[in-house]
């Protein structure tokens, strides 16, 4: 299961790769030769992905490797920590090819262009491009659903983003070539503008993916639920998880019978992260705590469980007296 897992992923890795160092070649040269500067961002954002698809093939190398004494959990976390590097490279290729495009418009501004648009071709390149990326989008999309990889959806993300801008600037190369031509590298801009608004996405999700946090509410209550069947368990009082690549692990806190001997409360408790382990998909390791149930939180809610579980997140502050 793992082995098709990284099967796939180095799929989507090598297939984005090979096609990205065809286009940025062919989309530079006839965004230079074509006077399009809308095809030579394009060409930009294309030469800067294959710099961080090579970089994601060889965080997915090191993500493979089992676990060790130092990394228990395995190397999987490799894959968010890839997927962060992912999208600041797409945040640095929107910030160069906006200043690329302003840099285009204000040289018309201060006068008057000396082409009367962009090649046929130019428009040609662009138009193939958009058809490459709409295969390559749903694609990637599809293996990135299969694998639950953060790095599989990151390059899905950007595959549509570069769908996105590849239209912007046929249309900006298509008007341009007749009699509009600063809407070529006004369509420039706006590739950046799309570009960054998918580094900022891909950075934000790839960033909680690394840190510990509390289940989303739908995940909360599907816990919840799987709890109120087990016996023994009469309450759910804190409850955190963590992704390590395709894997969650979740910390629970239950409140039980006082009177029950620890080796029956171990029963509960293994009960417990048997069922979870068991019922909830991509689940890799449960760990329990319970203590003596405590009758003021009987009626917690899973809002209040979750605001809890969220303050126990918090360092604890140690307060020094003279």
């Amino acid at each position: 299961m793992t082995n098709e897992r990284d099967r796939k992923s180095l799929l989507a890795i090598n297939l984005g790769l090979g096609i990205n160092i065809l286009l940025a070649v062919i989309k530079t040269i006839f965004g230079v030769v074509g006077h399009s500067p809308a095809l030579l961002a394009e060409g930009i954002n294309s030469t800067s992905d294959v710099a961080y698809y090579i970089a994601a093939s060889i965080f997915m190398q090191i993500a493979k490797k089992p676990a060790d004494s130092e990394h228990p959990y395995g190397h999987r976390q490799m894959e968010s920590i890839a997927s962060v590097v992912i999208g600041s490279f797409i945040i640095v290729t929107a910030v160069a090819v906006f200043w690329d495009a302003v840099d285009k418009i204000w040289d018309m501004v201060e006068g008057p262009p000396s082409s009367g648009g962009a090649h046929p071709i130019a428009l040609w390149v662009a138009l193939a491009t958009v058809t490459i990326k709409i295969f390559l989008t749903w694609y990637i999309r599809n293996l990135g659903r299969e694998t639950q990889n953060p790095v599989v959806n990151a390059l899905a993300y950007d595959h549509r983003n570069d769908l996105f801008s590849a239209m912007a600037a046929s249309v900006g190369i298509f008007l341009g070539q007749r009699g509009l031509p600063w809407v070529d590298p006004l369509a420039g801009a706006l590739v950046a503008i799309l570009i960054l608004r998918t580094g900022i996405f891909v950075l934000r999700e790839s960033s909680t993916d690394l840190m510990g946090v509390v289940p989303n509410r739908d995940l909360a209550e599907q816990i919840s639920l799987l709890l109120q069947d087990i016996q023994g368990v009469k309450q759910l009082e804190e409850l955190q998880a963590h992704r390590f690549g395709p894997h969650i692990v979740i910390n629970t806190t239950i409140g039980i019978d006082g009177a029950l001997s620890v080796r029956e409360g171990d029963m509960i408790s293994c009960c417990v992260e048997d069922t979870l382990l068991r019922r909830i998909p991509h689940v890799g390791r449960v760990h329990v705590h319970y203590h003596p149930a405590d009758q003021s939180r009987e009626n917690m809610t899973i809002d209040d469980i979750l605001a809890e579980s969220k303050k126990r997140t918090q360092p604890y502050q140690t307060e020094y007296y003279d």
